[in-house]
């Protein structure tokens, strides 16, 4: 019986409560509905839904299925019990192996099976389980780590198996205990039996040189590895002492070369080498990492100390963006230069500035305008009047939820080292801020998972003293791997990056998990702003002013304090206490934002804890008298026409009114507009303007609105593992509405490539199952002309949408297109 046709019989054979388990475990089951049992057996066994799924499995479970992957055969059908895996699996329990089995069952990876045909009568009162037909794809050519047989690589690698049989034949005469062979699979044979126990394998390598053991030691997880000249001669026959480990197992075929580069470690010596199983590290528990311990004092003030500097950082780099916006490289992102000067007006080192930037950039903070190609702050921006635990938690929601990575800015895109800039290569070249290179759509989830683990690990290793263990990333990975082994890359990527990206937030202070990371890895974020609420201190509304023209602050001000005194002074220093330094260019730059003398000697006056000192005050009213002598104003286009009367009419029509025109000559009006939307409007009101604009090295998009949501408050809400109960309900109920109407008539699937879902997934399971066992199948398949007519043919490969098939009545291959073909059936014959 077809693979998804069992698994839909036994999933209709489920209660409503383990359906229920099934698509919380596997949300995408469901997403969107499925009509019926067939198509959810269809889309459970899908490759990418199957890809989905393990990622989610830990060590455990994925060391049991891929063993029963090993040991079972979906083509014909020969299917494996508990106590079968458990023998292939040290250090196991067989009620350990059952339970797993049972889960994987659960979460439709795997289904009941009948035993096979040459299992004793006392087996039938066992469970005996098949994968998923996809299972195969999903987990690639090494399972388990283990490589390909002797025989799959004399039938897939050419020039290995015109090497075997002489091969085998110098092992025979130099009196190795292998049979003599006259053709490739015959020596494949000889070979596998040669190696097949580690008692014969542990002879053989007794008179092997003294790395041998080390070097194998080496594929002990990965059957592939990297060898130079890989393919060089190697024979036991003349063989010295002073042979090297390489061309030892070379010459014994312990190894066999795949390129001029690689070589495979086959799987019976695999096998062989972890003592005849499958898996020799087996464990229900995850590893224990070895954790130092910090106070509860040092972290929290630690956590604190962090949030409070990146809130002060983060209002100074807004106040620098908005007072000269960020350009942009032709390529995108922001470059190095730039990255420069906004780490000199933040006092802070470029890698940190770079990270508080994308943070302002992922949070809304900072958008792109996409007609100067700038970085700019949004006209209206709430989050500067909020307090100072609501611009944290608006941080820390946008920094979840973003499909970003900040910490990837400066690193090489390629993985290649930088270097200095005169020897760096193109694939070299580093990541820049606000880059599409930073992007990673799996980081809201990698976030997620590592803030898990860290209060995993947290409520492990509690002391009752209150000491709190110090997370570093190699625990963290060390957990995570356990947990979810097939996402290990994508963890390894990027835990370093997110841990220092949470010690930045105060999610991790001294390097544990304070109490706010604790608080947002519960999805509790009101319990988060009440402890920050509770132990930050208060801002401070007051600086104190020097007779040296600088004003002292005595703690982090209040950010409407702290961007008003950065429009009139310039800071200086780090930390809390920062310095603010008055000269004739900053209070200028107060004048030129809208204020006079008496306005900004009433607010020092009104936010300082001593007077105002005389050499203070003579510099502003000094500064004020000499300003507005000149006014420089901004224009982005202008108009000129000889029709004067034109342009007095253009100035007062209400359509234009968009484009702010100021008529400052007889025949010229200026706009805020860049020149294309002012000509946009202009061609809207039907007059046909000439655009004279100089080239420029900015690219311009036509869009001018601003970013819809630009400045507004981001609410996170965690990654989704399972759809809501009322659409779980709904799924069910149509699901046995079908069944019960399907059991009345009788209606089965047929095996179609363009039919619903459970249809072409039947045509392609039949299709690759025919291909691996070199079977013919009967096509049912259109012509352009709408025409149907059956073929016998052998397919070779199904790919692209195409399958690849050779015709034996005409002795020749072509390449059909599935969307053509309306059923297949496999015919049983095999193809000689």
């Amino acid at each position: 019986m077809s693979l998804i046709r069992a698994l839909s019989k036994e999933l209709e054979a489920r209660s409503d409560a383990s359906l229920r388990a099934l698509f919380v475990a596997r949300p995408d089951l469901m997403s969107p509905g499925v009509p019926d049992f067939a198509a959810l057996a269809a889309r459970a066994s899908a490759r990418v839904s199957v890809q989905r799924a393990l990622e989610r499995l830990n060590r455990p479970q994925m060391q049991v299925l891929e063993t029963l992957h090993l040991c079972t055969n979906t083509d014909t059908g020969h299917s494996a019990s508990a106590a079968g895996v458990k023998k292939l699996v040290a250090g196991s329990s067989l009620a350990a192996v059952e339970r797993i089995l049972l889960s994987l069952q659960e979460l439709a990876l795997v289904h009941r099976a009948e035993p096979p045909h040459t299992a004793s009568p006392s087996a039938h009162r066992q469970r005996f389980y098949l994968p998923v037909g996809s299972l195969k794809d999903v987990v690639g050519i090494y399972p388990a780590g283990l490589g390909r047989s002797y025989t799959e690589l004399v039938r897939l690698q050419p020039a290995f198996a015109q090497r075997v049989v002489q091969l085998v034949g110098e092992l025979h005469r130099s009196g190795a205990a292998v049979q003599p062979a006259t053709t490739p699979m015959e020596a494949a044979l000889a070979l596998q039996h040669w190696t097949s126990s580690p008692e014969a394998l542990r002879a053989i390598l007794a008179t092997a040189p003294e790395r041998t053991t080390a070097l194998l030691a080496r594929f002990s997880n990965w059957a592939m590895g990297a060898v130079p000249q890989a393919q060089r001669k190697a024979s036991v026959i003349g063989e010295g002492h002073d042979v090297g480990p390489v061309d030892w197992l070379l010459a014994r075929g312990l190894l066999v070369p795949l390129d001029a580069a690689h070589v495979e470690l086959p799987h019976s010596v695999g096998i062989s080498l972890r003592g005849g199983a499958v898996i020799d590290n087996f464990s229900l528990t995850p590893p224990k990492p070895t954790l130092g311990t910090t106070t509860a004092s040092l972290r929290r003030n630690a956590a604190l100390g962090a949030i409070a500097e990146t809130l002060r950082l983060t209002g100074e780099l807004l106040h620098a963006v908005r007072e000269q916006p960020l350009a942009t490289l032709r390529s995108g992102g922001v470059g190095i230069r730039e990255m420069r000067r906004l780490a000199d007006a933040l006092r802070a080192d470029q890698h940190t500035t770079a990270v508080l930037l994308e943070f302002c950039a992922l949070s809304g903070l900072i958008r792109l305008d996409v007609d100067s190609s700038c970085w700019v702050q949004p006209p209206e921006l709430e989050w500067l009047g909020l307090p100072r635990q609501e611009q944290w938690l608006w941080l820390v929601n946008a920094w979840l939820a973003s499909e970003r990575a900040p910490s990837l800015v400066g690193q090489p895109i390629n993985g290649q080292p930088a270097g200095p800039p005169s020897h760096r290569t193109p694939a070299a070249t580093v990541v820049n801020a606000l880059s599409a290179e930073a992007q990673r759509s799996d980081a809201p989830v990698v976030r997620k998972r590592i803030l898990e683990i860290l209060q995993e690990l947290t409520l492990e290793a509690e002391a009752p003293d209150g000491t709190a263990p110090v997370l570093d990333a190699d625990a963290v990975l060390q957990r995570a791997e356990w947990q979810q082994p097939r996402m290990a890359r994508r963890f390894s990527s990027l835990i370093r990056g997110v841990l220092a990206e949470a010690e930045l937030l105060g999610l991790i202070g001294s390097g544990a998990l304070s109490q706010l990371g604790a608080a947002i890895a519960a999805d509790a974020p009101d319990d988060a702003m009440d402890i920050l609420g509770e132990h930050l201190p208060a801002a401070l509304n007051h600086v104190l002013l020097q007779a040296d023209l600088t004003a002292v602050a005595p703690g982090y001000l209040s950010p409407e304090l702290s961007q008003q005194l950065q429009r009139m002074a310039d800071a200086e220093g780090q930390g809390p206490a920062t310095i603010y330094r008055f000269s004739v260019q900053s209070i200028r730059r107060a004048l030129d934002a809208g204020q006079d003398a008496a306005t900004i000697l009433d607010f020092l006056r009104r936010h300082s804890a001593t007077a105002v000192p005389q050499p203070l005050e003579y510099l502003i009213e000094d500064t004020a008298q000499r300003h507005g002598k000149l006014r420089v104003g901004a224009a982005g286009s202008f108009i000129q026409s000889d029709d004067e009367a034109a342009l007095v009419e253009l100035a007062g029509e209400a359509a234009a009114a968009s484009l702010n025109l100021v008529r400052i000559a007889p025949t010229v009006l200026i706009s805020h507009a860049p020149p294309r939307q002012t000509a946009l409007v202009l061609r809207g009101l039907g007059l046909s303007p000439a655009v004279e604009e100089p080239d420029s090295a900015v690219v311009r998009l036509n869009r001018t609105a601003p970013v819809a949501g630009a400045g507004a408050r981001p609410v996170y809400s965690a990654p989704r593992t399972a759809p809501p109960d009322a659409d779980i309900t709904a799924q069910l109920a149509v699901l046995r509405s079908h069944a019960a109407a399907a059991s009345s008539n009788g209606h089965r699937p047929s095996a179609a490539l363009n039919g619903g879902e459970e249809a072409t997934q039947l045509g392609l399971e039949t299709l690759r199952k025919a291909i691996r066992l070199k079977q013919r199948v009967t096509m049912n398949v259109v012509d352009s002309l709408g025409n149907a007519r059956l073929e016998t043919v052998v397919p070779v490969s199904v790919t692209g949408g195409r399958v690849r098939v050779f015709d034996p009545a005409k002795d020749t291959e072509r390449v059909l297109s599935i969307h053509r073909i309306i059923d297949i059936e496999a015919t049983g014959e095999m193809h000689p």
